[in-house]
């Protein structure tokens, strides 16, 4: 029996969704947030149209072997949701759900997002694959959520940072 694992991951940025989703959006922003170790670069060449159907694909190193991947953006509903399937990969399967949820003030006005990852994921090679997961997968995986996780909200601050000295003072 093959066995799916689900990795869940949230996060508060303190920009609104429309903000937060645009950055997701731009999948050269992808190497940014991927940790060195994986030497990770979007090889699909020119501009990327995200939208519903839109290939990419990339080159990365996964435990010292290079994969190539190629993902499909199943479903693309800015400024709320996208989802990304490896169609070629190291995974026999691999869907990623992102969620942007606005975080409102007292009045409704948006003053962060509570994005959240969600990544439902099977091994090759059971049980073998499961025996992987146990030993060192499942750890690499939180390791590389980690950093993107540090880094997003490092970039995100910058953002915010940005947008607050480009803002007119009355």
């Amino acid at each position: 029996m093959t066995r799916e694992y689900e990795l869940r991951r949230v996060q508060r940025l303190p920009l609104p969704p429309a903000d937060v989703f645009d950055f997701f959006a731009d999948a050269r922003n992808l190497e940014a947030i991927t940790p060195p170790f994986l030497r990770f670069r979007v090889v699909t060449p020119g501009a990327i149209d995200m939208r519903t159907g839109t290939l990419i694909d990339y080159r990365l190193k996964l435990f010292g072997v290079p994969f190539g991947w190629r993902t499909i953006i199943e479903d693309y509903d800015p400024p709320r949701k996208f989802i990304d399937r490896q169609l070629r990969g190291p995974y026999t399967v691999w869907r990623h759900t992102h969620t942007f949820v606005p975080v409102v003030d007292e009045v409704g006005r948006p003053v962060a997002t509570e994005m959240t990852d969600v990544v439902r994921y099977r091994l090759p090679l059971e049980p073998l694959g499961g025996l992987a997961h146990r030993l060192f997968v499942r750890r690499t995986l939180d390791e590389i959520f980690d950093y993107r996780s540090r880094t997003i909200e490092r970039l995100m601050l910058e953002r915010q940072a940005t947008a607050a000295t480009l803002l007119p003072t009355s």
